[in-house]
């Protein structure tokens, strides 16, 4: 059986539709390599990526300092399970400790897995410590909210296209509405099961949902008081995206789980980890969670130099400065088409802005193709929303070259 070259775009899509499930439905565009904040289609055409695999390739496209340390460790030793020991993981385990202020880490792959992963761990919490009735442990969760993918996480999910289908579902959850501080006291208070509050410091796959400033370090007061973990989902506002290294930060707040993912490997590797102090960690006893990828020194090798280039190259800082640049270019471009740019939102590099569809019903979808035909690539997310979220490595210049094209495609729109 011979391997098949892909030649063009529409082969490799036609191949894709054949033989690949039909769970995605992706812009037409095949791309075929990526530096930075540039990516090239098969046919050689050049994009400005603005949505970095989901705020996974914060640190730019096949970043050399990332790719070397991957490439030396695959040359070593790529995986050994976690029934021996690997010279590279507790490497990885102090540093990510010490950077984020945890006592104990646990490394997995994805971050549906992360968020797996806090769960049982704020499950088996509250019942060795807080004391709950075996069974009876409730987590508070939130409306919009996106966490994953797996038949557990779907269980607490608002969104008919992840649910629709999948049922039964699995029990133990209280869905309130975000940014709602007295919604989540009401659900504090009438049930003691409580163990977790899981929630995203801002909503990412909802539409780039920044809460109110507090909302975070008041719902930590709450779950203080109530004897609860604040489990923070970190996988998209982690690591620099929002201008703090994490969006729990601009809250001043510290979680007691924080769950991360995606850029965690500059986007080279499926790397996620949760971290949590000996109180919370040490519930898990050997053998009652793992996963045979999880913490393979590659990741380890990987995840360190991710979270090095990000604290040397500065760019946390970098996308606070330029999302400010970049939102004040979307106001004035909101300002001269308030009827199709009807809002603008964000922090860091993480924004959206809202279309309203046109009269002749085209949608934000429209508006990405356009913009994929003018050499930028985003994606729009719940039928009106844009999402935009380029790697931060992005230059002023670069930003300002890609606000012209999106500039030029709203008002000729």
């Amino acid at each position: 059986m011979s391997m098949l070259s892909i030649t063009s775009s529409q082969q490799a899509i036609d191949t894709e539709h054949q033989y690949g499930a039909h769970n995605y439905h992706p812009l037409p565009v095949v791309l075929t390599r990526g530096e930075g904040v540039h990516l090239w289609d098969v046919e050689g055409k050049h994009y400005f990526d603005f949505l970095s695999a989901y705020s996974a390739v914060n640190q730019g496209h096949c970043h050399p300092r990332i790719i070397e340390a991957l490439i030396e460790q695959a040359q070593q030793l790529t995986l050994t399970s976690r029934a021996f020991y690997n010279d590279k993981l507790g490497i990885a385990e102090k540093y990510i400790c010490e950077l984020f202020g945890y006592d104990k880490s646990l490394f997995m792959n994805s971050g549906a897995e992360a968020v797996e992963t806090a769960i049982k761990l704020a499950r088996k919490w509250g019942y060795t410590k807080k004391g709950i009735a075996p069974h009876n442990a409730e987590i508070i969760v939130v409306e919009h909210n996106f966490h994953g993918r797996t038949t557990g996480i779907i269980s607490f999910s608002t969104d008919p296209d992840s649910t629709k289908g999948f049922g039964p579902y699995m029990p133990g959850y209280k869905v309130i509405p975000y940014n709602d501080i007295n919604a989540l006291e009401q659900a504090l208070k009438e049930n003691p099961n409580v163990c977790g509050f899981l929630v995203e410091p801002i909503q990412g796959e909802a539409g780039v949902m920044v809460p109110d400033q507090g909302y975070l370090s008041r719902a930590h007061a709450l779950c203080k008081e109530y004897n609860v973990l604040l489990m923070a989902d970190e996988i998209q506002t982690g690591i620099g995206r929002t201008g703090k290294l994490l969006a729990s930060y601009y809250d001043d707040v510290k979680a007691d789980i924080l769950i991360l993912g995606k850029a965690l490997s500059g986007g080279v590797l499926p790397v996620s980890c949760v971290l949590a102090n000996d109180d919370i960690m040490l519930c898990i006893k050997p053998g009652e969670h793992g996963s045979t990828f999880g913490g393979n020194p590659m990741a380890a090798a990987v995840a360190i130099a991710a979270l090095e280039v990000i604290r040397e190259e500065n760019l946390t800082e970098n996308a606070r400065v330029l999302g400010e640049v970049f939102r004040e270019r979307m106001e004035r471009l909101k300002a001269k088409r308030p009827e199709l740019v009807t809002l603008v939102r964000g922090r860091g590099l993480l924004n959206a802005i809202v279309i309203n569809p046109t009269p002749d019903g085209r949608t934000a979808w429209d508006v990405c193709v356009r913009l994929m035909e003018t050499g930028l690539l985003a994606k729009p997310t719940h039928g009106d929303i844009i999402r935009f979220a380029p790697p931060l490595v992005i230059t002023e210049e670069q930003l300002h070259e890609c606000c012209d094209i999106i500039e030029n495609v709203i008002l000729n729109f």
